[in-house]
């Protein structure tokens, strides 16, 4: 088994948890009238800009600027007869509500939805009206009807549908006990469908996608995809493995006339190989696929097939994405048939004589003319058609390899996948959005060198879309409006695509970031456009393919913040020093004099940890200037300047025992609201404990130890320091922009 390397899913650039997104204004969340919601399906509608949501008994119409504001609701629950004749047969209670699981638009003024039923499947139409009609959405009554082959029975069946010039294209398991997984085709006419109880077909298949895809500019030659898994018996017949595959059948597919009635007479399957090689010449295979998504673009003709797939081992779970071509996935459909002569035999390319026209094609002007119709195909194609629906090639993805790879047992599942091509400075990117069971987004883009024939993983971001950790159930991205709408058991959230302000203000950072979203436009990491669209941001500076700082932000460094850390002799003292990106590589140096050395940690009372250089027992001679610099892509850069002052532990410790003893000495500390006539004595012997000319230090040091920050200000109002300026407006509020950060640790 091949485990893998180290990769850059490993190390997030940056963790957005759900509580900064929304106070960023970066994510809405719709959870219902408070009930579960429960979505099942989602469905994207730009022109009348609403979502869609087929959930548990209702359906919902989410307003696309903001999910949680202004939406509508249909309830539709099962009967209470319903309800006792579903337990009667044996289901649970949760098991007998309407789930609605598909969910499509019917035309320009309706929907088609189909819901479970409480396991007795109904379909119905509902309204939503013209183009700016975003009020109206309501439930047809006189066109409810069976969902049978429509809607599954069991709410946890998967399917998958897509409607096309009025026809419903759909795979399912259409009876009650799921032994009748089918592809099927509905419309006020005629109901097509793959053969009943035949293994060659479909053998125990999982259903995740479908599209259709046209091959040309001839309506009658497009082809409907289908993307599912199902069981193979292996060449002994023994062990059962799962394959993924990618079915096709012709949309204007209407079966044969004395064969093959009301069934495909173009169906073909082929497998969709994702795997890596491994050292030993074996390659491990991602053979289950979780989800599929179909990158479009302009003419529709050559979309790029994205898949997610997991292992099915039990040892070894990992997961990988591969992407497709149309070209690969149609030379695969226009090769040669698989053939074995028995069950328990290899599969071989059929070489014998394959009649015409060609098992699969369309009844086309494309394809000669000569057929109107497959009713027309003679029955030598229909009987070959269905002895050998396999192709011999699989489809072999981009590169020969996935371009992302999680490999580490015991990470989180992924479950669902988006993509979003972004037009950047040097070129174009995908950037995948990977949906966990915890509630997560993963933020992704993956580059490849063609020169060392490599894939390199940039995990952007982690986005924790949900307060629980749920499943992610489904993600649909809206490219126009800069939106992914995240479907969990919990509700729906809408989440911005970038945020790029949260990069930093500085080149090096909005550089390194590598998202090409966002580029630095001299002032800001901004939101990045093409030439063109906005000129006047000509100064823009992205490098996402190297994240070369060093070329792009020479001399545009900003100067180190500087901060002030006291810390009493013998106890624990952090220097806190937190990079923006958690792939830099943090570096300690002490200044001493006009030269720096970089701090030992050969001595155990220094720790480097993720927030910062910690010692464990600080001792007077640690006392200096310390600099936190990070190194990433080569690109160094000074974070931050720490002066460490350090007090001397018995001294303190006798005026903190000398402040807490004594009835005077009690009511004077600093932030007391009562100053009695002896109540700056002992105040004067703690300013002993370095000298008057630190008395501010100790002011500062002692306010922290014993006062409050509503207290503190308070006191900042009233005490004056000895050989001071009353605190407040006047030269200190004056100067105040100037001075470093004060930070006490102890």
């Amino acid at each position: 088994v091949w485990y893998g390397s180290t990769t850059a899913m490993d190390h997030k650039r940056l963790q957005r948890v759900v509580k900064t997104l929304w106070q960023l204004n970066r994510t809405w969340v719709f959870q219902g009238n408070g009930a579960a919601l429960q979505p099942q399906t989602m469905l994207l509608d730009e022109g009348h800009e609403r979502l869609y949501v087929g959930a548990k008994n209702a359906l919902f119409s989410l307003s696309l600027d903001h999910v949680n504001t202004h939406y509508r609701e249909i309830q539709w629950a099962s009967t209470e007869s319903q309800i006792e004749e579903c337990l009667m047969k044996g289901r649970e209670k949760p098991e007998c509500a309407n789930y609605i699981k598909v969910l499509q638009q019917y035309n320009k003024t309706h929907l088609l939805v189909c819901g479970t039923g409480a396991f007795n499947p109904i379909c119905a139409l509902v309204r939503v009206g013209h183009t700016g009609q975003d009020k109206l959405f309501a439930l047809q009554e006189d066109s409810i009807m069976s969902g049978r082959g429509r809607c599954p029975y069991d709410p946890n069946s998967p399917c998958a549908s897509i409607l096309s010039r009025g026809e419903l294209y759909i795979s399912l398991y259409t009876d009650y006990w799921e032994n009748d997984g089918a592809l099927c085709r509905l419309n006020n006419q005629t109901y097509t469908r793959t053969e009943r109880d035949d293994r060659q077909q479909l053998n125990e298949p999982k259903f995740v996608g479908s599209a259709v895809i046209p091959d040309n500019d001839d309506r009658d030659d497009d082809k409907v995809y289908f993307f599912f898994t199902e069981r193979e018996t292996d060449a002994e017949g023994v062990n059962k493995a799962v394959y993924t595959r990618i079915g096709r059948v012709c949309a204007n597919d209407q079966g044969g006339q004395r064969m093959l009635v009301n069934r495909w007479s173009s169906f073909l399957k082929a497998r969709l190989i994702c795997s890596v090689a491994g050292q030993n010449g074996i390659d491990t295979h991602f053979d289950d696929l979780e989800d599929v998504f179909i990158l479009k673009n302009r003419d529709g003709k050559n979309p790029e097939i994205f898949g997610l797939f997991s292992t099915t081992s039990a040892v070894f779970k990992g997961y990988a994405v591969c992407i497709y071509h149309m070209d690969d996935i149609r030379a695969a459909f226009n090769g040669p048939f698989a053939y074995r002569e028995r069950p328990n035999h290899h599969w071989t390319p059929y070489e014998d004589r394959v009649p015409y026209p060609r098992p699969g094609s369309c009844a086309s002007k494309v394809n000669g003319g000569g057929f109107s119709s497959s009713k027309e195909f003679p029955d030598e194609v229909l009987r070959f058609v269905r002895s050998h629906p396999v192709m011999y090639h699989p489809v072999l993805p981009q590169h020969r390899r996935p371009v992302l790879l999680q490999t580490e047992p015991g990470r989180r599942r992924l479950t669902q996948l988006a993509v979003d091509r972004v037009h950047a400075q040097d070129g174009h990117y995908h950037v995948l959005y990977i949906g966990t069971d915890d509630s997560v987004v993963l933020k992704v883009i993956t580059i490849y060198n063609k020169d060392t024939d490599t894939m390199e993983e940039v995990l952007l971001e982690e986005l924790q879309v949900f307060k629980v950790p749920v499943p992610i159930r489904e993600i649909i991205i809206s490219p126009k409006r800069q939106q992914l709408y995240v479907g969990s058991e919990v509700g729906v959230a809408q989440v911005r695509l970038h945020q790029c302000d949260l990069y930093g203000s500085e080149c090096a950072d909005c550089c390194l970031a590598r998202d090409p979203y966002c580029a630095w436009d001299g002032l800001t990491c901004s939101r990045f456009y093409p030439a063109g669209v906005y000129t006047k941001r000509r100064f823009r500076r992205q490098d996402v393919r190297h994240g070369n700082a060093i070329q792009l932000c020479n001399g545009l460094q900003i100067d180190a913040e500087e901060k002030l850390v006291y810390g009493v002799e013998s106890n624990s003292t952090l220097l806190e020093c937190v990079p923006r990106s958690l792939q830099a590589k943090v570096l300690w140096f002490l200044q001493e004099g006009g030269e720096k050395h970089q701090v030992s940690l050969i001595d155990e009372r220094v720790i480097v940890t993720s927030h910062g250089l910690l010692f464990l027992r600080v001792r007077s001679s640690d006392a200096g200037v310390y600099m936190c610099q990070t190194v990433e892509h080569g690109y160094v850069h000074t974070l931050l300047r720490i002066m460490l002052h350090v007090l001397v532990g018995e001294r303190v410790e006798l005026a903190i025992y000398k402040a807490n003893h004594g009835e005077e000495e009690k009511s004077a500390t600093p932030c007391s609201s009562s100053m009695g006539p002896h109540s700056r004595m002992w105040y004067k012997e703690f300013l002993q404990l370095i000298g008057y000319g630190d008395a501010q230090r100790v002011e500062e040091y002692c306010e922290r130890v014993w006062c409050s920050d509503k207290k503190r200000k308070k006191a900042k109002r009233k005490y004056v320091p000895q050989g001071g300026e009353k605190r407040g407006k006047g030269r200190g509020e004056e100067n105040s922009h100037r001075a470093p950060r004060h930070t006490l640790v102890t």
